[in-house]
């Protein structure tokens, strides 16, 4: 599989998938009793451990968070070298007063917005993507 680095090809070729469950982000000091397996992904800084994981499992831990996320995956299999992107489905998701965080992984970009946004998120992810 040959990662994309075209801007236009990425765009016309996102397609955005809604990924099922609500999730959360929190900070941690530790991943002490947290199993690596319940994690969608974690990051360290400077003033703790970012973990992203299902709202169930965070209230089962009992680990605090603020809102809740639904998680969106471009199946197009983007280059970490490509340029614009994330520029062009944030300015677009801006327009819709949607707030995005974004994950890029190796194989495909990831994007978390607010629950209560999610769908209309896809819908303007695959205007976008069809106006190419």
């Amino acid at each position: 599989m040959i990662a994309e680095k075209d801007l236009q090809t990425l765009l016309k070729n996102m397609q955005p998938v809604l990924n099922t469950g609500n999730y959360v982000f929190a900070t941690v000091k530790n991943l002490d009793g947290i199993v690596r397996a319940d994690t969608l992904f974690e990051f360290k800084e400077e003033e703790g451990i970012t973990i992203v994981l299902k709202k169930e499992k965070a209230d089962t831990l009992k680990i605090k968070y603020k809102n809740t996320y639904s998680w969106i995956t471009l199946k197009v299999h983007s280059s970490l070298d490509a340029v614009g992107l994330t520029a062009a489905f944030s300015s677009a998701l801006t327009k819709h007063k949607i707030s995005c965080n974004v994950v890029a992984g190796f194989y495909h970009d990831h994007i978390f917005v607010q629950t209560k946004d999610a769908e209309k998120a896809v819908i303007v992810l695959n205007n976008l993507s069809n106006k190419i």
